[in-house]
């Protein structure tokens, strides 16, 4: 027996979550189902990262990252004020430890003001003053730049889908989508449903997911490990704002920085390594069928070739403590490798191409009836409100949707 919808959604992650809501929210009559294939929302990407609330200070003016960025840091905290949801804006200090480092935070002040977001350059003695524990010959700080619980804003946005009237299926992993003219049926291990619209938040399995409708896509989905650890409770006060280093802009990844959670604990991390599972977050991680994929695919040899010195770095500092230590130690020399407590890592779903360059904005795709988020870059749970939003108006244009 087929269940039949007027909307779908696949992904119980936040920018599924969110979109389903604000599709709920518009179309309050239509009948519409949110599928996760976990039993949980948020389970991965969103579950698996720092908590921070960005600012928008690296992306590019005019782009989609740096307009959802921008507009989803405050929308997540008004969603966190109207809920009683934690949050906490503390600020985030960019640290320029050298002066090739110095020279690129100018660079990211004049990126910020291009934005509209607000930012302060700060000395060395104002930085000791801010931060005893840190180090280094500058700062931007950021006030904007905060901490909240992304797991329980994504829980929060589904109880208000269900309460809206919302259908929910978890636990439902979909294992094939057929198009015909009027439809799309999703064909999950437990049930199939049909829907006359889908929308495809698939993070992790994006690329896979738009090739069971046959799209035509030049680009897979290459896990990158974030590995953190945390710091003992005595250090938890080492420092209050979020320590960031300034980041080589040749690089996708922010680097390694210290974070007070809003638990009040404090992690240390990310770093950024070549994942062997799409899921993997535990310490020996391998699945040969997400291998094969990635050997298969051009663009993987080609960007790894492009990024073969980093990544050679960012391998070795994973497998030996002192080397990933000492990314950290750069600004705040006071902590030993005693200091480094296991945490979880999370892995972030690079979309990469055919040939071998890295997608660093949005990227979708679609059929007459389906819209796939085929890229949902970081900060991606910042900016979920306006994504959410924004694919809802792309469906109403898209699918010529009555309002």
């Amino acid at each position: 027996m087929v269940t039949h919808y007027d909307m779908a959604v696949i992904g119980g992650g936040i920018v599924g979550v969110s979109t389903a809501l604000a599709l709920k929210q518009k179309f309050c009559n239509a009948a519409i189902l949110l599928v996760e294939k976990e039993d949980r929302f948020a389970a991965h990407q969103t579950g698996h990262n720092s908590g921070v609330i960005h600012a928008g200070v690296y992306y590019q003016p005019g782009s989609l990252k740096a307009d959802f960025c921008r507009k989803g840091s405050l929308a997540t905290i008004d969603f966190c004020k109207e809920h009683n949801l934690p949050f906490r804006q503390c600020g985030k200090l960019l640290v320029a430890a050298t002066a090739v480092e110095y020279e690129r935070m100018q660079a990211l002040e004049q990126r910020c003001m291009q934005n509209n977001i607000a930012v302060h350059q700060i000395d060395r003695r104002e930085l000791i003053r801010m931060e005893p524990h840190i180090q280094g010959i500058g700062a931007l700080l950021v006030p904007a730049t905060g901490i909240c619980d992304f797991v329980k804003i994504t829980q929060k946005m589904a109880a208000l889908f269900r309460s809206s009237g919302g259908d929910i299926q978890t636990g439902s992993a979909v294992t094939n989508l057929t198009e015909t003219r009027d439809q799309v049926v999703l064909h999950t291990q437990n049930h199939s449903f049909s829907t006359r619209y889908l929308v495809v938040c698939g993070g992790l399995m994006a690329d896979r997911l738009a090739k069971m409708m046959h799209i035509d896509i030049d680009f897979s989905i290459i896990p990158f490990r974030g590995e953190y650890y945390r710091l003992p409770g005595h250090r938890s006060g080492i420092v209050s704002h979020l320590i960031y280093p300034v980041p080589d802009p040749d690089l996708p990844f922010l680097g390694v920085h210290l974070t007070p959670m809003i638990d009040n604990s404090i992690t240390v991390g990310p770093n950024a390594v070549l994942g062997f599972k799409r899921e993997g977050y535990g310490r020996v991680n391998l699945d040969f069928a997400d291998i094969a994929a990635m050997a298969g695919f051009s663009g993987f040899w080609k960007v790894m070739a492009r990024h073969l010195g980093s990544g050679i770095k960012e391998q070795m500092d994973s497998l030996w403590k002192p080397g990933y230590l000492a990314r950290v130690r750069k600004y705040c020399p006071s902590l030993t490798a005693k200091d480094l407590l296991p945490f979880p890592a999370g892995i972030r779903a690079q979309a990469v191409m055919g040939d071998g360059s890295l997608v660093h904005d949005f990227l979708f795709a679609r059929t007459p009836r389906s819209l796939h988020v085929c890229n949902a870059p970081s900060p991606a749970a910042t900016s979920a409100i306006p994504i959410g939003r924004y694919l809802r108006d792309q469906a109403i244009s898209l699918f010529d949707l009555d309002h």
